[in-house]
């Protein structure tokens, strides 16, 4: 029994590490703009207010910029500590808009791990068709239990210059 038990902790701490490996694919990166110290700890990492942006892989012109807590100490340096489940995020046209391919009501556009095994922070899209509004939504989930935590952000698709701005609508698939 206690054989059984092992095998099953070993599947699932690869799946937990391959898991999120793969779901970074979905974007690139994202880029670190500043963290605020919200703990300080004298002999380990403080806990921090980190703020990061990231471009929407399949929108050009939108990036969205989001504010996740980060938990310190050694269990947070360590990637054992529970992270928040607190997420906002501000989305905005930062140049000419191109829509780059057809997309699906709440597609991700990024997911990160916030626990070892069971809990992650996600960015997904949507369109407001009728307004012609790219809508982002982040939250946090658990497996087993979720959580009601997020934060929404909208784009209203403008013209940029003398590019025309294109309809959301016809990038929805049906």
């Amino acid at each position: 029994m206690t054989r059984i038990f092992q095998y099953l902790a070993a599947i699932l701490l690869v799946l937990g590490m391959a898991v999120p490996a793969l779901a970074q694919q979905l974007a690139d990166d994202p880029q670190l703009i500043f963290q605020k110290t919200t703990v300080w700890r004298m002999l380990s990492p403080d806990a921090t207010l980190d703020t990061y942006v990231i471009d929407d892989p399949l929108v050009q012109g939108v990036a969205c910029y989001f504010t996740i807590p980060k938990v310190g100490g050694w269990k947070g340096w360590a990637g054992f500590a529970d992270e928040s489940s607190v997420t906002s995020i501000a989305c905005r046209q930062v140049g000419p808009i191109k829509i780059t391919a057809k997309f699906s009501q709440g597609d991700d556009i990024y997911r990160e791990r916030r626990s070892l095994f069971w809990k992650k922070m996600q960015i997904v899209r949507g369109c407001d068709a009728k307004r012609n509004v790219l809508v982002y939504l982040s939250y946090t989930d658990r497996l087993i239990e979720g959580s009601p935590q997020n934060s929404t952000s909208t784009v209203p698709l403008m013209p940029w210059g003398t590019e025309q701005a294109p309809q959301c609508g016809d990038f929805v698939n049906k």
